[in-house]
């Protein structure tokens, strides 16, 4: 019996890529390994859970069991591989050593943790996987003040989540306006006052500097030498892609693990997608991409050699007080936003220089045009 296929991670990544890989090929022994439970459960849906009154139980669609039983694989839980040797082709668990045909790094992101002092920095949480999230929604209850470190996608998301599930929510981010990094400025602050409409309350331009534990929660300290007390502080600065575990196989990485367009490695037979891999420069931890990863990458490990391809792929913010659709152009590209408002719907459009299409930003209604818009923009590869 040949040795395993093994997928390294059980996230949206790792469970899509094993199920298209079943679409081609039923037979060959497949294993997928995880640090935790192995549950299925879409991702995406952690930062608007509350409002529809989910929890990490209803969030999961299938435990490991199921899983293993669905894709005819042995799913390792509670395993936390500590190397890689591409020499002997074993991976690590513990004192246990597992041979391999091929392996697919699907290890997702890690959180980066807010440069806090203080006697709380502990204390701080983020949510990153469906644990984390359990744990996070245990300890919200009966709380009602709760502050967001961070102004990207998932503070967004979250920030709208919370106000909608009732509490007071607080936002800190050293941006002018939120959403810095992918939208306009101008289109930024219409989601910040869309959302402090319905209660948040936005400190932008500092950052946190030091969290203490108060009689009844936490003091913040911020950089503009304000004080919030807070009954709990999500951190969502931002991810970013797990390399540690290639690195003990000497792939190259860069941002995230280096990939060219068939997804593979710099080692020979050891794949990456999703959140950890940087394909051809691009590191994109979005849905999109990585179902056009493992649809690709299962062609190849079933013996088609299939390159990935990456048109424009729209991102929706889930944000339902003020919904947006983003499709930023290239970073560093010469051009300009022409921005149109109407009745709070934006529609701004990014030309570069030779006046062509290269990126978008819609919010609320005219959110319907993205799929058309998308196919006037030009695929990334």
């Amino acid at each position: 019996m040949t040795h395993p296929i093994i997928i390294i991670g059980t996230g949206l990544a790792g469970y899509q890529l094993a199920r298209e890989f079943r679409k081609i090929d039923q037979t060959s022994p497949l294993m997928l390994i995880t640090a935790d439970e192995g549950r299925f459960y879409s991702k995406p849906l952690l930062s608007t859970a509350l409002t529809s009154g989910k929890n990490a139980d209803t969030l999961t669609t299938a435990t490991a069991n199921t899983m293993a039983e669905q894709l005819n694989a042995v799913i390792k839980t509670h395993s936390l591989v500590t190397h890689i040797d591409p020499i002997t082709k074993t991976i690590g668990i513990g004192e246990e050593s597992i041979p391999y045909s091929k392996i697919v790094l699907a290890c997702g992101a890690d959180v980066v943790k807010a440069p806090l002092t203080g006697n709380a920095v502990d204390q701080v949480m983020s949510v990153n996987h469906l644990h984390h999230y359990a744990t996070f929604q245990e300890l919200i209850k009966n709380k009602k003040n709760i502050t967001i470190l961070g102004a990207g996608l998932i503070g967004c998301e979250f920030a709208n989540d919370l106000c909608n599930a009732g509490y007071e929510v607080h936002v800190i981010a050293p941006a002018k306006a939120p959403l810095d990094l992918l939208i306009p400025s101008s289109v930024g602050k219409l989601l910040q006052q869309a959302l402090a409409q319905q209660g948040i309350r936005w400190h932008l331009e500092c950052i946190a500097h030091e969290v203490n534990k108060a009689p009844n929660g936490y003091r913040l300290t911020l950089s503009n030498g304000q004080h919030l007390d807070t009954d709990l502080i999500l951190s969502a600065i931002g991810l970013v892609p797990h390399i540690a575990l290639a690195k003990t196989a000497r792939i190259k990485t860069q941002r995230g693990i280096v990939v060219n367009r068939y997804l593979e490695t710099s080692v020979k037979e050891i794949y990456a997608l999703g959140d950890c891999a940087e394909v051809e420069g691009h590191v994109l931890p979005y849905i999109a991409p990585l179902l056009n990863c493992s649809r690709a990458l299962a062609k190849t490990l079933a013996g088609t050699n299939t390159m990935v391809e990456y048109p424009a792929m729209p991102v929706m913010v889930k944000t339902p007080t003020h919904p947006l659709a983003i499709c930023p152009p290239p970073k560093g590209m010469p051009g300009d936003w022409q921005i149109e408002i109407e009745n709070n719907n934006v529609r701004a459009l990014f030309y570069n220089e030779a006046r062509q299409l290269q990126g978008f930003v819609l919010t609320n209604d005219a959110v319907k045009e993205r799929m058309n818009l998308a196919k006037q923009l030009p695929a990334l590869f």
